[in-house]
């Protein structure tokens, strides 16, 4: 794994992570993502779907 790679899947972790304890009602998946560095929200949104196999709003209201 590349050092970028490796960033990208650190960074993509944290993110789930936040997602996971954040209220959905304070917060949004741009907001985390752009915390992240996480500049196209697109690019971002099918990262994680293939990770993680959902979408980042959908573990945010969960």
């Amino acid at each position: 794994m590349s050092p970028t790679e490796y960033l990208r899947q650190t960074r993509l972790e944290r993110t789930h992570h936040q997602l996971l304890r954040e209220n959905p009602s304070t917060v949004t998946v741009a907001e985390i993502a752009h915390s992240w560095g996480f500049g196209n929200l697109g690019r971002f949104s099918q990262m994680y779907r293939r990770r993680y196999g959902r979408l980042p709003s959908q573990t945010l209201r969960d």
